[in-house]
């Protein structure tokens, strides 16, 4: 009874078999005996979900009214404002800003895609990626182009990446850019600023013979990447681009405030160009109230008003630098044991997970559970989640890996 175009759709999520293949084993064999590094939420050593206390606490002592009400389709102005400043702390770039609420930093990465790349055209972004970036594009009528991520010595592959823009601007008017950095989504990867340099270049390049660039900056896991202005001083680059290069980034308060279920991010524009702005926030509020109407208000007012109060934003910052300290910790141990036993793994810079290139991950993880151990198959390797696996249970790790991989 489907629409042809929705004919055959069904969601095969690998991230989420893996955690309820790790739900069934530990039925079985109890939490303490299984390492389970599946899961995308930062779990503390006991293995249960990690909150931040003060924004429990805010959170808490908000009215009910503030809460349940409805906020305005584009967000809480205060929302919006304050989204702008956490973004950029103190690397702003120059030019004129906008911002829309998102359902996440999914609704964030939605309505770029949904609204600056062509239907039946192109978006690209890398290899090693979050695999929802292609749902979203056949839910919208688009396709998901890739580059290599990585060179022979496990560098940004500028070669490949340049060679890609060029083929797909032969064909297309414009092309809309996906690039998640820092703390990458499998990788732990981080675009250094020399790379961005050269990413710049190859997309000026394509602007000076008259196309169209738009280039999305996926940051959720940005506060996981190290410290705040030297992870985002790559964001001061976008200043004073020409009016044909459009940058956008998706925001998301589901990891840096432990707030995942509450679904709410932002979506937020740049541009040396005023008016490119106001199309930017108007096209973006036609597609919330297409997709959601509008987001989770209580989760809008409750960052505000962290933001507003120095003091309990500082004890909240404190409280989030413990939590990547003890996902650090944890990933430190794994790539200096990776080292030690010959286990070759992308190179880690920050964030939730680390990635292992694999010709066959599937069975290698197949392998694994044979040890009790739960990691995620993707199509070029295994995804180890540094957020969700504790500190003692890290250790041996990357041996076992190598071990099932031989």
């Amino acid at each position: 009874m489907t629409a042809t175009h929705a004919a055959g759709r069904k969601l095969k999520d690998a991230i989420f078999d893996a955690n309820q293949a790790c739900n069934e084993a530990i039925k079985i064999h109890g939490k303490e005996k299984i390492t389970n590094a599946t899961i995308g939420v930062v779990l503390n050593e006991e293995g249960k979900l990690a909150t931040l206390s003060t924004v429990e606490e805010v959170f808490r002592s908000m009215e009910m009214s503030e809460l349940v009400a409805y906020a305005p389709i584009s967000g809480l102005p205060d929302y919006m404002n304050a989204v702008i400043d956490l973004t950029f702390a103190d690397n702003k770039p120059e030019g004129y800003f906008g911002a829309v609420a998102t359902a996440g930093g999914t609704g964030a990465i939605h309505h770029a895609i949904a609204n600056y790349a062509e239907r039946g055209e192109a978006v690209l972004t890398s290899d090693w990626r979050w695999g929802t970036y292609d749902i979203i594009c056949n839910e919208t009528g688009k396709r998901l182009e890739t580059f290599k991520l990585f060179d022979d010595a496990l560098n940004f592959n500028i070669n490949d990446f340049a060679v890609k823009v060029d083929a797909l601007l032969k064909n297309q008017k414009s092309l809309l850019v996906i690039l998640n950095t820092p703390a990458h989504n499998p990788t732990g990867y981080a675009i250094s600023d020399d790379e961005w340099d050269k990413i710049l270049a190859v997309l000026s390049a394509q602007i000076s013979s008259g196309k169209k660039i738009s280039l999305l900056v996926d940051i959720a896991y940005i506060d996981f990447a190290g410290e705040k202005n030297e992870s985002r001083a790559f964001m001061k680059k976008f200043s004073n681009l020409p009016e044909n290069f459009f940058v956008m980034v998706a925001f998301s308060m589901s990891k840096s405030y432990t707030f995942y279920g509450q679904r709410t991010g932002a979506l937020i524009g740049i541009s040396a160009n005023e008016k490119i702005i106001d199309e930017f926030k108007n096209v973006s509020k036609y597609s919330c109230r297409a997709a959601w109407s509008n987001v989770n208000r209580g989760a809008q007012a409750l960052l505000v008003k962290l933001n507003a109060d120095k003091e309990i934003q500082a004890k909240y910052e404190a409280e989030r630098s413990e939590l990547y300290q003890m996902v650090k910790r944890r990933a430190d141990v794994f790539v200096e044991e990776a080292a030690a036993c010959g286990l070759r793994i992308v190179p880690y810079k920050g964030g939730f997970f680390i990635a292992i290139p694999a010709e066959n991950p599937a069975e290698v993880c197949r392998k694994l559970h044979g040890d009790l151990i739960f990691a995620v198959p993707l199509k070029l390797g295994i995804r180890v989640a540094a957020c969700s696996t504790s500190f003692e249970k890290m250790h041996g790790l990357a041996e076992k890996i190598c071990s099932a991989m031989k």
